[in-house]
C-alpha cells in the first residue's frame, strides 16, 4: 500500500486534479499566445507589466520584482524581446548600465492586441465554466493561500 502521509486518498485525488487542471490551462494559454501572436507566456507577462506602467516604462529591477523573477532571467528575456523590436532599454545607471525598459510602438500595439485576445481566451477557458459562487470560493481560497505563503 502507498503511504499517503497526512492526506487522505480523496485529498490526494483533489490535489492531483487541481495540479493537472493548472498544467493544462497554462499549456493551452501558452499555445494560443504562440499561435496568435508568436509570443510566450513570459513575453506576454512582460508586455502586460510594461503596458500597465506609466508611459509603458519601468526600471528593470522593478520589473524583475513585480514578476518575481531573478534578474538574470529578466535580462535574458529582455534581450530577446529587444531583438524582436518589442521594447528598448535605456542607459540610466552607473557605468552606462541599461536600467530602464520601455515598450516600442510595435510592442505597445502587440500588447494591446494580445491583452484583448488573452482576456477572451481566459473567459472561454475558465470563467465561462464557473458559477459566481465557484469563482468567489476559488478567489477566497487563493487569497488565503497568498496571505499564508507570500513573504
Amino acid at each position: 500500500m502507498v503511504e499517503t502521509g497526512s492526506l487522505s486518498p480523496d485529498e490526494w485525488a483533489f490535489w492531483d486534479i487541481w495540479m493537472q487542471a493548472q498544467r493544462l490551462l497554462a499549456k493551452e494559454v501558452d499555445r494560443v499566445l504562440q499561435r496568435d501572436f508568436g509570443i510566450s507566456k513570459a513575453e506576454f507577462g512582460i508586455l502586460v507589466k510594461l503596458h500597465a506602467a506609466p508611459d509603458g516604462r519601468m526600471r528593470v529591477t522593478d520589473l524583475a520584482d513585480t514578476l518575481d523573477w531573478e534578474k538574470s532571467r529578466v535580462a535574458h528575456q529582455l534581450t530577446r524581446m529587444e531583438r524582436r523590436g518589442f521594447l528598448e532599454r535605456s542607459e540610466a545607471g552607473a557605468a552606462g548600465r541599461r536600467t530602464g525598459i520601455a515598450l516600442t510602438a510595435s510592442g505597445t500595439e502587440l500588447a494591446a492586441r494580445a491583452i484583448r485576445v488573452h482576456a477572451d481566451n481566459i473567459r472561454r477557458l475558465a470563467f465561462d465554466r464557473l458559477s459566481p459562487e465557484q469563482a468567489a470560493a476559488i478567489a477566497t481560497w487563493s487569497e488565503d493561500l497568498i496571505d499564508h505563503l507570500a513573504p
